[in-house]
């Protein structure tokens, strides 16, 4: 295997491996197993691993630690790739490095949201970052499959302005689900705390903020095709609706069927998915030429330059 489908392979497994860490908390959560490893680092005071006496959340809990440390495991990879990669390219090494970087991140806050019994600020604090990895990760996988000339626009600025209006509503969209999750039910353990705010009030500022989500990214795409932008962006930004309608259709028939485990989780992959969803359309705006390389044939084709006179 060439460097280069290494290293995008392991870019690719990062990001994925990432939205299974989103997913696999999701489940710690929602199958009231937070506190199954009652301490960090270790599991128990006694042990780093989970024990028969702590049932099933002990290891549904320690499994998800376990996923953290094979994320960290495919981040080195990739970092090693980023490296070997002839030539070196500086942006895949630093994103990768970037990428590596995050994983002890959640593992302290990780570790705080355990030490303060799942607070639910700290706990959407490791959602966050976790969707702040998945940029990280899919930028370095998209960078893989380019070059490193300066980025070319292929749309008008205010096709890009839009662009970039409809990413922060994407963004508020998702902290807004994160406040609503703190105010919720399924805590992570049955005496966790919530954050004090009226659910329904915070539900239906994140539904208003969906529903400008929506109109934005509609109109993105009636405004692309209208402005004959690139085919690659008009499908970004297709399925970036086509991503909102099914996110939003799991998130009001989970709300109105009092927030179902399976739809929660299914809601949790969802928000990934958006995300990605999101900057995928940012991505497809703009390229980065990669300059046509010098086949040998033209370079013996070329004239030799003329011999020097002499006077």
């Amino acid at each position: 295997m060439s460097e280069p489908t290494l290293l995008r392979r392991l870019a690719l497994a990062s990001l994925v491996a990432n939205i299974g860490l989103v997913v696999t908390g999701a489940a710690v959560r929602l199958t009231g197993s937070g506190l199954g490893c009652p301490t960090w680092p270790k599991c128990t005071d006694a042990s780093y691993t989970t024990t028969r006496e702590m049932g099933v959340h002990g290891v549904i809990e320690f499994g998800n630690r376990l996923l953290g440390i094979a994320l960290g495991l495919i981040a080195l990879a990739t970092f090693v790739a980023a490296l070997w990669h002839k030539p070196r390219r500086r942006p895949l090494i630093l994103l990768s490095l970037a990428a590596g970087l995050g994983i002890p991140g959640q593992g302290v806050i990780g570790g705080i949201t355990v030490l303060t019994d799942l607070n639910p600020w700290v706990v959407g604090l490791h959602f966050l970052l976790s969707m702040a990895l998945i940029s990280v990760t899919w930028a370095l996988w998209q960078r893989t499959k380019e070059g490193d000339a300066p980025t070319r626009a292929l749309v008008a600025p205010p096709l890009r302005h839009l662009a970039v209006l409809t990413a922060l509503v994407s963004a508020a969209v998702i902290v807004a689900g994160v406040i609503v999750t703190g105010s919720g039910p399924h805590a992570g353990d049955e005496d966790a705390k919530r954050n004090g705010l009226d659910p329904a009030t915070i539900s239906q500022i994140h539904a208003d903020l969906v529903f400008l989500l929506l109109g934005l990214s509609v109109a993105l795409w009636f405004a692309l095709r209208a402005a004959g932008a690139p085919a690659p962006a008009i499908r970004a930004a297709a399925v970036f609706v086509a991503v909102e309608l099914s996110q939003g259709l799991i998130g009001f028939v989970q709300y109105f069927t009092h927030l179902p485990v399976i739809l929660v989780a299914a809601h949790m992959l969802g928000a990934c998915l958006v995300w990605v969803a999101t900057l995928n359309t940012l991505w497809r705006l703009r390229d980065r030429p990669t300059p046509a390389p010098t086949s040998p044939s033209t370079t013996a084709a070329e004239p030799a330059p003329a011999p020097a006179t002499v006077a």
